[in-house]
């Protein structure tokens, strides 16, 4: 596969994960009458940024995650002080844009001092206007424009925390479930793609191939049916064919194999594993497959969900329990690392993977770990239990601790990561 196909699958699956758990955040949001400000992927500076309607779009530089961020949820306000001066533009008896600066070059606009402003409940502003007391009443969609930027005010029933419980933690949860739901139909696609096996096979194929191994150098290609290995008759034996490579480790072997319909004889070396002591020549065998029924793509789906979240939680068992090394754990750039090899060895392959990927983000998301959803899901519920939201600066401190660890821990992990690519490890 050309190099910048790799690239570009690698960069997709990123997106696509990323994008359907953000867009699960933000659909539940908006379907509870929370105002949207932000709908980002990454994080740090901006590269791309447009706004449609309430929300603006933006694509950020580093490529860990994403985040919608709604009203409410953080101070994004300019404080408007009394006795401060402003201008407002009037349209429809409503002020649809407040002006905290550069008032003299504001043009349709009333400029005055303020006497009073509600800007999330009874949406007015009293002004001194030449020495007379003026209220406007406020659009509930008025831009406040301050150095540049525009930010639309956010009325207490477009905040987040004006919502119920059950409102607020559909709005959470709907990030990691979309992440589960996108698992699910990436592994029926998968299973759509590799089929099932037959129930009587009469041949054994090659159904991967390990870059820069010996088969791969042989020029072994996946689909490749395994006739003989120096004129002994493999047929569905995979013990014998594993026995035979293994007993050969730097002896030329020759294989008798049928592509296409074309029987070629192919010279393979299997080279020495150091871990088993036995050769290897850097292939995995398969059997014959068959189209897979919708029934037999729903029930298989649910059992490698199943597989793959045992195998995600026996990892987080070993975190746990300090069963790891450093090399053990991998950021971003070991992820995307893994990705392109992945995507190298085909459709099928990087459609498992990324299914794997987003079943394991939506996971993740939900442990009680401070800043994930988990956590947050965690203090809605001891809301609910206690009839009362608990206080909000200090789940804020909480949240910004969280995050700032699970930052750190990326930078130690990408950190290392970078250091084993230029020492050539794998």
């Amino acid at each position: 596969m050309p190099m910048i196909q790799v690239i570009f699958l690698t960069v997709l699956v990123f997106f696509v994960i990323v994008t359907i758990h953000e867009w699960g955040h933000y659909y539940f949001a908006k379907r509870a009458g929370i105002l949207v400000r932000e709908f980002a992927i990454g994080f740090g500076p901006k590269l791309l940024s447009i706004k449609r309607g309430e929300t603006r779009y933006t694509l950020r530089l580093i490529p860990a995650g994403g985040f919608v961020r709604m009203a409410g949820e953080d101070p994004e306000i300019v404080e408007v002080a009394e006795g401060q001066t402003i201008a407002v533009r009037i349209a429809n008896d409503q002020v649809t844009r407040l002006y905290l600066d550069r008032l003299d070059e504001r043009s349709q606009v009333i400029r005055g001092e303020v006497i009073a402003i509600d800007l999330e409940r009874n949406l007015s502003v009293t002004l001194d206007v030449d020495g007379v007391s003026e209220t406007y009443r406020i659009h509930p969609q008025a831009l406040m424009i301050t150095k540049g930027k525009e930010t639309q005010i956010a009325p207490i029933d477009r905040q987040f925390g004006s919502k119920t419980v059950g409102q607020r933690a559909l709005a959470i949860f709907a990030g990691p479930f979309m992440n589960f739901v996108l698992a699910f139909v990436l592994v029926g696609i998968y299973v759509q793609l590799s089929g099932v096996p037959v129930d009587h096979p009469d041949k054994l194929l090659v159904g991967e191939i390990v870059s820069g191994k010996p088969a791969e150098k042989a020029d072994l290609k996946v689909g490749d049916e395994i006739r003989t290995i120096n004129g002994v008759t493999i047929g569905v034996d995979s013990e014998k064919m594993i026995k035979m490579i293994g007993d050969s480790p730097g002896k030329p072997t020759t294989w008798e194999i049928v592509r296409d319909g074309e029987l070629r004889k192919l010279t393979v070396t299997p080279i020495l594993d150091k871990e088993s002591g036995v050769g290897k020549v850097g292939i995995a065998f398969a059997y014959p497959t068959r189209a897979a029924s919708f029934g037999e793509t729903i029930s298989l789906s649910g059992q490698y969900m199943k597989n793959m979240t045992v195998a995600i939680f026996d990892g987080f068992k070993k975190l746990v329990l300090g069963q790891f090394k450093l090399d053990d754990l991998g950021g971003p750039v070991r992820t995307a690392e893994v990705t392109g090899q992945i995507a190298a060895q085909g459709i099928t392959k990087l459609t498992s993977w990324a299914a794997l990927l987003s079943l394991y983000l939506g996971i993740f998301n939900l442990l009680p770990i401070p800043a994930l959803d988990g956590s947050r899901l965690i203090f809605l519920g001891v809301e609910a239990v206690r009839g009362k939201p608990l206080d909000p600066n200090r789940e804020s401190l909480v949240h910004f601790i969280g995050f700032a660890m699970i930052m750190l821990l990326m930078v130690v992990v990408t950190y290392n990561d970078i250091l084993r690519l230029f020492r050539g490890e794998h």
